[in-house]
């Protein structure tokens, strides 16, 4: 037994992606890749001009598109600094929902160390913020303990209990559905209510995923990417992440309990090939229903 196009289609209808300051500024208009309405985060490394994903968030709203910027608390130098960053992201792009991560630099710059913090700041419903996302690690963290990451999703759920904000987790990006899935049942069982957006690379090349899953330390992803690389001629060719939308899928239909709502894209190799890529299959899926139908 194995997922449908059905299945894989429903997973894939209100996937979200995202771009940097620097990688939008590449793209001549949104609208030729993505559909309307489409959550497109906005990144904000440290060290980068906040008003730049300001900028991005804005253009997004404009172009018709709901920006979701990173609100990363290590990277705020004081309090301050954060509520000029949301007062400008609602007024001026006009955001209403983020995505609340800690940050991965070892030294906070200012008070906030992690992300609960500024969910439990009050800032983010003094700005208007309806609907938040927090961090979610299947594989992991290289910084993070175990504990520490399974006591964070305890925190996060208690604190959406309290709170009138939507909440939902989105995860580092994997490439293996059996550390995904098994990660799921864990938290769910330890209590775990908020809906799941999976994070799977988009289509790129085999020497381009294994960068960034070095970068990231996700070590059960390194290991199934680097067997690959016995055979060298794999290295430049696409991978596309259909195994793992398929595996995916299929984990859901055995278990209706699965709180894996929908995909979250990272498009190492690229937006435009991320949008068509995900279009073709979504295409595909059509015509196979108007066949059977």
């Amino acid at each position: 037994m194995s997922a449908s196009l059905k299945q894989i289609s429903s997973l894939l209808n209100g996937f979200s992606t995202e771009v940097t300051p620097t990688s939008a500024s590449k793209v001549d208009n949104f609208q030729e890749h993505l559909s309307l309405g489409t959550s497109i985060n906005v990144t904000f490394l440290a060290g980068s001009n906040l008003r730049d994903t300001v900028q991005v968030c804005k253009r997004l709203n404009e172009e018709g598109f709901n920006p979701v910027p990173h609100i990363v608390a290590r990277n705020f130098e004081n309090t301050m600094a954060l509520e000029i960053f949301l007062d400008l992201l609602v007024s001026t792009a006009d955001v209403h929902e983020v995505l609340v991560i800690a940050g991965g630099i070892g030294r906070p710059l200012g008070p906030f160390s992690d992300s609960l913090q500024i969910l439990n700041s009050g800032l983010l419903e003094k700005y208007q913020i309806r609907k938040v996302g927090v961090a979610g690690h299947p594989e992991g963290s290289p910084d993070i303990s175990k504990d520490k990451l399974a006591n964070a999703i305890r925190d996060k759920n208690n604190w959406a209990k309290n709170s009138d904000m939507e909440a939902y987790i989105t995860t580092q990006f994997c490439f293996e559905v059996p550390s995904i899935m098994t990660w799921e049942k864990n938290i769910r069982r330890d209590g775990n209510k908020l809906p799941i957006h999976i994070g799977i690379p988009g289509p790129a090349t085999l020497n381009t995923l294994i960068k960034f899953a070095t970068i990231s330390g996700i070590g059960p992803s390194i290991r199934v990417l680097t067997r690959q690389t016995k055979n060298l001629t794999k290295l430049v060719f696409t991978q596309d992440p259909l195994r793992i939308i398929e595996g995916i899928a299929f984990a859901k239909l055995q278990d209706p309990d699965c709180l894996v709502e929908q995909l979250h894209f990272y498009p190492f190799g690229g937006l435009a090939k991320t949008a068509a890529w995900i279009k073709d299959i979504l295409e595909k899926s059509e015509f196979k229903n108007l066949e059977v139908g």
